[in-house]
């Protein structure tokens, strides 16, 4: 062999055996964070403040961009199918848990699945109410289960979407009280099906405490119940529904997720920012002032917790059944 071939061959070596991120450290241009849902949202809430708060940390823009659609799966197929280099985030809730269980239950090859995300961090686990406008005469659950059983299929229930996180609510409740015959309107965000309520083109709902606090204040809608363990420290005089004699408990958590197959380096620099993110002033007031308390759960508590989440979350798809 001579010289030239010889340091031809050894550079070409050299070059195979660089590491990856020789190219440049990550993140060198900026982070878009999906948020699966409509402006007005949980997600939306809670995410937007997030980025802002993670911009200084990592030096570069990170944008939050909306692609809602059938209960947050347009999103969730959106960043499944991205390149897994840590510049392309998500940001989903609750309802991302069932949707391979829905796909299941019509027949169809599985969308996406849990397996297609690796979870950096959830940021809040929200108490759910359920919810009735204005024009309701109900004061009290007893009064509105009442109601639902004595005119089955006259009032009408907004959510999110078929199966999604506003809808799984009704699921558990129902499990405990019986059918309700309520018509179902899906919107395709919690900031939509809020909307419907207001409208009364739907006269209850199952929404976060955060998305719907102004409204209740106003007085445009009434609370009956929360899902939660322990009643809301924001709304106090709203009783839980085990207080009520029916064992449920639920919440509306949001959570950041990567595509998988991201490498590792980088899924770690994502949980650091993260996790520095939610411990600033900035997040922590914009969340008091949105009515929100951090819940958060680094990477593999995280897993832990949705692995639990997930399986509930399935027992209330097949337990909805086929709609739609």
């Amino acid at each position: 062999m001579d010289r030239r071939r010889f340091l031809i061959g050894s550079a070409a070596s050299a070059l195979a055996a660089a590491p990856v991120f020789a190219q440049g450290a990550f993140p060198s241009h900026a982070i878009t964070i999906v948020n699966a849902f409509p402006p007005g949202g949980a997600n939306d809430i809670v995410t937007r403040p997030l980025a802002a708060a993670m911009e200084p940390i990592l030096k570069q823009p990170v944008v939050v961009e909306s692609k809602a659609g059938a209960a947050g799966q347009v999103g969730a197929q959106f960043v499944a199918a991205a390149k897994p280099d840590g510049y392309t985030l998500l940001s989903h809730n609750t309802g991302i848990s069932g949707y391979a269980e829905v796909d299941k239950l019509f027949g169809r090859s599985p969308k996406v699945t849990r397996a297609d995300f690796i979870p950096l961090a959830r940021l809040v686990a929200e108490p759910i109410l359920l919810l009735v406008n204005d024009q309701q005469p109900s004061k009290t659950l007893s009064e509105f289960i009442a109601a639902a059983k004595a005119h089955p299929d006259t009032l009408v229930f907004s959510s999110g979407g078929l199966y999604g996180a506003s809808h799984l609510p009704l699921a558990y409740l129902e499990k405990a009280t019986g059918p309700l015959r309520l018509r179902h309107l899906p919107t395709n965000g919690g900031g939509p099906a809020i909307v419907a309520i207001l409208g009364n083109n739907a006269q209850v709902t199952t929404q976060s405490v955060s998305a719907t606090l102004p409204h209740i204040k106003a007085g445009k809608l009434r609370p009956l119940a929360v899902f939660s363990a322990a009643r809301s420290k924001l709304l106090p005089d709203v009783p839980t529904l085990k207080e009520l004699g029916f064992d449920v408990e639920y919440y509306l958590w949001v959570g950041i997720f990567a595509p998988k197959g991201t490498p590792g380096e980088i899924v770690t620099t994502l949980r650091a920012a993260i996790g520095k993110a939610v411990q600033s002033d900035q997040f922590n007031t914009a969340l008091a002032n949105a009515g929100q308390e951090l819940a958060y759960l680094d990477g593999p508590d995280f897993q832990k917790f949705w692995d639990i989440d997930g399986q509930r979350t399935d027992e209330a798809v097949m337990s909805i059944g086929r709609q739609g």
